[in-house]
């Protein structure tokens, strides 16, 4: 931790114990202590010299930032557990890798490149739309996507009640039949946005690979491998991430 301030939740986030988001649940529920008292406001600000306790337990020091790289399978969620017995990611990665999170979700007819850290704050910043990470994707649709779609798509529409921003969308040259494959970019990554958005214009998306998240791509990864990404390269990340956000 810095010497300056800063929020609590932003620190337990970076402690790799749960992403933000869950810390500030944690900080309303009064799991958190500091310097041996309750707190319930995630906008605390703490300091190196105080004392963390999550669920009684003392906040281990920041670790060293890790990103890794999964192609994730169809057939698999994200979460941690899953109420209906389904695969989850966690059952498919090396027993030796420490505790990670994901950034941002993949549904669980979706494949596709998914990153893992062991950085909480590092997940929330690249989930944020603010900062404009663009998600890449393959998506096979029955179906042609017209110009008068793509330029809709472009535009940003609302589907039942729910805003999506712009999304660029080109048809590939080797689609044939019935089926389309198209690239689709996008910034926001809501929950099942394309196949919301497509099913809105009366196409159906019966395969979505995500390709790329920001400046990774799945490349030659293998269904189901796991690649740590090298060090130099998430320190960059973090400094152009830094940038975006101000």
């Amino acid at each position: 931790m810095k010497n300056n301030p800063e929020r609590i939740a932003k620190v337990i986030a970076r402690s790799g114990v749960c992403s933000r988001r869950n810390a500030e649940v944690l900080i309303s529920e009064g799991k958190v202590k500091v310097n041996g008292s309750t707190i319930t406001e995630p906008g605390t600000k703490v300091s190196a010299e105080d004392t963390i306790t999550v669920n009684g337990k003392p906040l281990r020091q920041a670790e060293k930032t890790r990103l890794w790289l999964f192609y994730k399978p169809k057939g698999t969620i994200t979460s941690s557990h899953d109420p209906q017995g389904r695969q989850t990611i966690f059952d498919l990665l090396p027993k030796a890798m420490p505790r990670v999170i994901t950034i941002g979700r993949l549904d669980y007819n979706t494949e596709g490149l998914l990153l893992l850290t062991n950085d909480g704050e590092l997940a929330r910043t690249m989930e944020l739309p603010k900062n404009q990470v663009v998600r890449e994707y393959r998506v096979r649709i029955f179906g042609k996507l017209y110009k008068d779609i793509i330029e809709r798509l472009a535009a940003g529409v609302t589907v039942e009640g729910i805003n999506y921003a712009g999304i660029d969308a080109e048809p590939e040259t080797s689609s044939k039949g019935s089926n389309t494959w198209i690239k689709v970019k996008l910034r926001e990554g809501k929950n099942r946005e394309i196949r919301k958005v497509f099913s809105h214009f009366g196409l159906e998306v019966n395969r979505l690979i995500r390709v790329a998240y920001g400046s990774f791509a799945l490349e030659n990864l293998k269904l189901g491998e796991v690649r740590e990404v090298d060090q130099e390269r998430v320190q960059q990340l973090k400094i152009d991430l830094t940038k975006a956000s101000y």
